[in-house]
């Protein structure tokens, strides 16, 4: 089964922590000095929030699977929707290890769609995705101009995720 992820950046930390507990009835499942996590079932949904410098608001949405084959459906229909795609197939990011797509929708917003195969002592390098953000982003911007053809690429993931 699958399950809705939305990933906020956010200023105070601690504060989201203390609001967003009192938001969703719980404590988070996860919680480090720079993130936290709750993988709730009513919703059923996976909300992480994360103080790393990015700007305020939400960062990405996704779609988290259970099955490696659940993954390969997501990402085949990813593959049709004509958009640029970032493949990590053992990525550590968010303190987890996961295989990964990311893209984006026409306007810039960054989808992912991810296997947690794990847990990870570090966050993750954030370069490639860095890299893939500002390229979507530019696209997106563009009205006129050629939109650029869907790229799979391998790397790990950003300073926020999972």
């Amino acid at each position: 089964m699958k399950r809705l992820h939305v990933h906020v950046s956010v200023e105070d930390l601690a504060g989201s922590i203390r609001f967003y507990s009192s938001l969703f009835g719980a404590e988070p499942n996860v919680a480090k000095p720079d993130y936290a996590k709750w993988m709730l079932d009513d919703p059923r949904v996976n909300f992480a929030i994360s103080a790393r410098g990015g700007k305020a608001g939400v960062d990405h949405l996704g779609i988290q699977v259970e099955t490696p084959e659940e993954l390969r459906e997501v990402h085949a229909r990813l593959q049709q929707a004509g958009r640029p795609l970032l493949e990590e197939k053992a990525a550590a990011c968010c303190y987890a290890t996961s295989e990964k797509a990311w893209t984006s929708d026409p306007q810039g917003l960054l989808w992912e769609s991810f296997l947690t195969t794990g847990e990870s002592t570090i966050y993750g390098d954030d370069e490639a995705l860095a890299q893939f953000r500002a390229s979507n982003a530019a696209a997106a911007s563009s009205c006129c101009g050629p939109k650029p053809a869907p790229a799979v690429a391998t790397a790990c993931c950003s300073g926020a995720d999972t």
